[in-house]
């Protein structure tokens, strides 16, 4: 953990840039300490089917969601929040400048006896399962 969904809405095909995106949440998720890099997974859903507002096919919307695994404390969980939406919202500032768009952020923490998983990808860096 952690794994970053971003749900987008299809009008935003090409502006958000994707690849960047995730590259630039990665670096600041190991960047904060608080992730290993063998955890962190990245992935998009475009929503073809949505409605904003009152329905004008303009307006777009962004929102990405933090999985992240049980126990680190509410402070920590905050500034991580804090410092990965800033993340997001520099990476979609030049969409937010030219349009009506709405960008959001939740983070989740997974209940720590109902999250299952197996993962031998932290081996490759020298971690542990």
């Amino acid at each position: 953990m952690p794994h970053f969904v971003v749900e987008y809405s299809a009008n935003l095909d090409e502006e958000i840039r994707l690849p960047e995106l995730f590259e630039k949440l990665h670096e600041a998720a190991v960047a904060t300490g608080v992730f290993p890099i063998g955890g962190i997974r990245s992935r998009a859903v475009r929503c073809t089917e949505y409605r904003v507002a009152d329905g004008d096919p303009g307006l777009a919307f962004v929102h990405m969601t933090l999985k992240i695994g049980h126990g680190r404390s509410l402070e920590v969980r905050r500034e991580v929040g804090e410092k990965l939406f800033a993340v997001l919202k520099d990476h979609l500032a030049p969409v937010f400048e030219r349009r009506y768009f709405g960008i959001s952020f939740e983070l989740t923490e997974l209940h720590p006896e109902l999250n299952f998983r197996l993962n031998n990808i932290h081996e490759r860096f020298g971690g542990r399962r």
